[in-house]
């Protein structure tokens, strides 16, 4: 999994600027300023590419959610390490933006991507569970391409996301 890759998809995608990923960093209490912002938004042959870790991409998710949706009324473990996956960063997505199954299927679509209820819902259950499917780098692409189309097509009649 590419994490520039995927932090460069979700910007084009939700089309958000600078400014609000640094506010999404913010209220993840991470600290980012602009130039490094800038380095890991770079495509990997331009100058001042900076690799984009696995927490800054996490954290990054985190401080979306509580940009898009404000803190949650759960109580949350923050000394609980957890390992960024792409069933991880589809949760997160999903929890951002509001999707809904059926949402998800036509994101997927868009994509050229079919899944089965079973299949879906079986990317979002807990690691471990009887059900669950592991999402591969490729499916995570796909949707997050299916994304971009979707908001970029005015699918979504969320007024926070077009």
């Amino acid at each position: 999994m590419n994490t520039n890759d995927i932090l460069y998809k979700i910007q084009k995608a939700l089309n958000l600027s600078s400014k609000e990923i640094l506010k999404a960093y913010e209220l993840a209490n991470y600290p980012m300023d602009a130039e490094h912002l800038d380095g890991l938004l770079k495509r990997r042959s331009d100058k001042d590419f900076l690799l984009c870790s696995y927490e800054e991409l996490g954290v990054f998710l985190d401080g979306l959610v509580l940009l898009k949706r404000g803190p949650s009324p759960k109580k949350q473990n923050d000394d609980e390490i957890i390992e960024l996956t792409n069933n991880l960063i589809l949760k997160k997505l999903r929890i951002t933006m509001e999707l809904k199954e059926p949402e998800i299927e036509i994101i997927f679509g868009l994509a050229d991507v079919t899944l089965s209820k079973q299949e879906l819902k079986s990317l979002f259950r807990k690691e471990g569970h009887k059900n669950f499917k592991a999402c591969s780098d490729e499916l995570l692409m796909a949707f997050l391409e299916g994304l971009d189309e979707f908001y970029y097509m005015g699918i979504s009649n969320n007024p926070g996301y077009s």
